[in-house]
């Protein structure tokens, strides 16, 4: 019978098509093992009653010795010497190392090569029972609690994960080892053995004879199945070796996706997480919804969209939201952990989560400004430095649950200022429009390319009275908050021009990001800059230079637009926010 491979990249997805086929190859293990013991036990018997025929023999010849013939007369014909010595043509007959032919080598594969696999095997159960066992308490972990408690859940489980892989690395390795070997460690034994009686006498003569063609072309088959044995053997254990590592998955790892998911699903004692293995095709945008429990049914649901949970009403972490065409309201799963959620995300082309323009965003900007001028609006580089990303991502998520909006204080210890920045700034720019909008994008590009300064700044006033109101109301906010924090410039380092390079690509972006748009962005800058530094909420006391924008000025904000471009989008890939 022929069993599907097993590969090492199947340890890591621990799929239940894996488990199924390890299950056979287990069924297959006990097979041979249960053939063997027969094989021992008939080959002892075999061994006595050869061992008891020998004696026999051995008896019936010394009779045979005893008796002579006598013949009358004073001399013998050759017919009747040949006669006489008859008594003493039964020689004694014993098998020699017969045990050591046959029971021997199989007790020896029993031991070695099958009790092997059985320790590799109680130790891969032993493993994978910590880890989901882990894994259930880590996915059940409140999202709630403090960045150090889950920092350490996260570290002891992906210390579990480690060692499940390897004791499952492990115990696939052992298992191919046990199906190979025994091609030869198990036939040639039996193979000697059974040569070893059909030549035992002249009376197997011809049973020899017939056995010696079929002995020799297994004899070559053996040989040739042990030489392709030991030729792939070390490739294969360096090949373990090396998917011990749980980071060659994601480089194995082909479309399409697949792994497991929980998906929370609506059951008569109200909301609950199901466990499914999940497939994913790129093409088709089609995900497989295979059940672990066997109360719940295969699903197939097709794709229309795919975003990131923006907050954590659900108390849980490494969720996204799954639109789909078969159902009117959007799907939530969570991923095993969050680099697997990237994964996912990646697979299925997910978005961040948008923030709109609302009631509870402008109370999250009036906290963010409030805070910044009280405790940070003299630190130096304030907006230029950034805060960790999970405790901007903790911010916005207790901000904006939508069972409590608003209700955060951010003077409380957990929030520090380049925390408060960066979620001020992820706000703006996760806006599913950008503040000054796409349709007045182009006009304000062509403004701030104008060669003449007072058209220049009169066409970007102007086009700012045009945008919506609720635009127009947070943009005065801020650029009044802006002016206020680059008042403090000789402190804190952050003039007008470098706010400028933070904001510029935060308040303003094309509507597609083609080679031209990237190269505008310096001029995105420069309406920013115009803003805050024309801005006629700017404090009294602080001096006005003249606004000349020569070959120089360009030059240096061309130079910081590219920079601050780049170092974005790589922080995009992050995660992370780099401006």
């Amino acid at each position: 019978m022929v069993h599907p491979p097993l590969e090492f990249s199947d340890c890591y997805l621990d799929s239940p098509d894996f488990r199924e086929t390890l299950k056979c190859y287990e069924l297959e293990l006990e097979r041979t093992n249960k053939f063997l013991k027969e094989v021992i036990k008939d080959g002892n018997s075999v061994i006595t009653a050869i061992k008891g025929y020998s004696l026999a023999v051995q008896k019936f010849s010394q009779t045979l010795s005893v008796f002579q013939f006598d013949f009358i007369g004073d001399s013998l014909t050759d017919d009747e010497i040949n006669i006489g010595k008859s008594n003493k043509g039964a020689l004694p007959w014993i098998v020699q190392n017969a045990s050591d032919l046959l029971i021997k080598p199989l007790e020896k594969f029993r031991k070695e090569q099958i009790g092997v696999t059985k320790e590799k095997k109680k130790k891969f159960d032993k493993e994978s029972e910590k880890y989901y066992s882990q894994l259930d308490k880590h996915l059940n972990l409140s999202a709630k609690k403090r960045e150090t408690q889950l920092q350490e859940a996260d570290e002891l489980l992906e210390k579990e994960r480690a060692n499940f892989y390897e004791s499952s690395v492990e115990y696939v390795y052992q298992i191919h080892q046990v199906q190979d070997r025994k091609k030869f460690d198990v036939v040639e034994p039996v193979l000697a053995f059974l040569h070893s009686i059909l030549t035992l006498n002249n009376l197997t003569v011809e049973m020899t004879q017939d056995f010696m063609p079929y002995k020799q072309e297994l004899q070559l088959s053996l040989q040739n199945t042990r030489n392709h044995y030991e030729s792939t053997c070390e490739e294969l254990e360096e090949l373990m070796k090396r998917m011990k590592r749980p980071s060659q998955i994601y480089k194995m790892h082909n479309f399409p996706m697949e792994g497991y998911l929980y998906c929370q699903e609506k059951r008569a004692l109200g909301m609950t997480w199901v466990k499914y293995y999940c497939k994913y095709q790129k093409e088709g945008r089609v995900l497989v919804m295979v059940p672990c429990e066997q109360k719940t049914t295969t699903k197939q649901l097709t794709l229309k969209s795919c975003i990131r949970r923006k907050t954590e009403s659900i108390d849980k972490r490494f969720c996204f939201d799954v639109e789909t065409i078969e159902r009117n309201t959007p799907v939530t799963f969570q991923a095993l952990s969050e680099g697997d959620r990237k994964l996912w995300m990646e697979a299925m082309d997910g978005k961040e989560p948008v923030m709109e323009l609302n009631e509870t965003g402008f109370k999250f900007v009036r906290k963010c400004i409030n805070y910044i001028e009280t405790e940070g609006a003299t630190q130096e580089g304030v907006y230029r430095t950034v805060g960790s990303n999970i405790q901007v991502q903790k911010l916005l998520n207790a901000f904006f649950d939508p069972a409590n909006p608003g209700d955060v204080d951010l003077h409380s210890s957990d929030w520090d200022v380049k925390t408060v920045t960066s979620a001020l700034k992820f706000y703006l720019r996760s806006l599913s429009e950008p503040l000054m909008t796409y349709s007045l994008h182009r006009d304000l590009m062509c403004a701030a390319k104008s060669d003449n300064l007072d058209i220049r700044l009169s066409e970007i006033h102007s086009l700012t009275y045009k945008l919506p109101e609720k635009n127009r109301e947070m943009l005065e906010m801020l650029i009044k908050h802006l002016v206020n924090v680059c008042s403090h410039s000789d402190e804190n380092l952050m003039t007008p021009s470098n706010m400028a390079v933070i904001f510029g690509p935060t308040l303003m972006r094309a509507k597609e990001e083609t080679v031209a748009a990237m190269l505008d962005i310096k001029f995105q800058n420069i309406v920013v800059e115009i803003l805050i530094e024309h801005s006629p909420l700017k404090p009294t006391n602080q001096h006005v230079a003249s606004f000349v924008l020569d070959y120089k000025t360009q030059l240096r904000i061309s130079f910081q637009a590219l920079l601050f471009f780049f170092l974005g989008k790589a922080a995009e890939g992050c995660g992370v926010s780099c401006t």
